[in-house]
């Protein structure tokens, strides 16, 4: 049988899926648990629910952040986008912030990845130099013409002014 949860993944709109994981608390668990699987459409909804619906650093979220890290490599492009915005709202542990840091890394330097999941791996990316000021030196590597020629011109634009509010010159 399919749960509450699941249908209003399937059949609301936006609004109508934020109000039911805020009002029905119970859920969160179950979402949690659909976003790191692999049952879609459900799993990359889910995703983007949670992210919608948690606050900053949430504590329902704490005890699945490994879970969360480890399942990312694994996903498509879009639940890969969700997860990450999830996590960048997280404190990680030295370890999986490291984990998600080179996933990102690797998600970035894959120019066929869609647009969308590589400037938000290259924001969590500029997030970790910010708190990790010896990283800024490896950047501008990661903004050669190889890595840029895939991208929009606004997400080329989105780029520079991440990396000029680091003090990184990009061409």
């Amino acid at each position: 049988m399919e749960s509450s949860l699941k249908r209003v993944l399937i059949s609301c709109y936006k609004e109508e899926m934020i109000s039911f994981l805020k009002e029905n608390t119970e859920y969160f668990d179950e979402a949690i648990e659909l976003a790191i699987s692999d049952d879609q459409p459900f799993a990359w909804r889910s995703a983007w629910l949670l992210w919608s619906c948690m606050e900053i650093n949430d504590n329902r979220l704490i005890k699945y952040l490994p879970r969360i890290v480890s399942s990312l490599k694994n996903k498509n492009d879009g639940h890969q986008r969700e997860l990450i915005k999830i996590l960048s709202q997280m404190e990680l542990t030295r370890k999986h912030e490291g984990v998600l840091f080179d996933l990102c890394l690797s998600l970035w330097e894959q120019i066929n990845k869609s647009p969308s999941v590589r400037i938000t791996a290259m924001k969590y990316i500029v997030k970790v130099t910010q708190k990790h000021r010896e990283l800024k030196k490896e950047l501008p590597f990661l903004v050669q013409e190889q890595y840029l020629s895939t991208l929009s011109p606004g997400v080329r634009h989105s780029i520079k002014k991440m990396f000029k509010e680091l003090k990184i010159e990009v061409e």
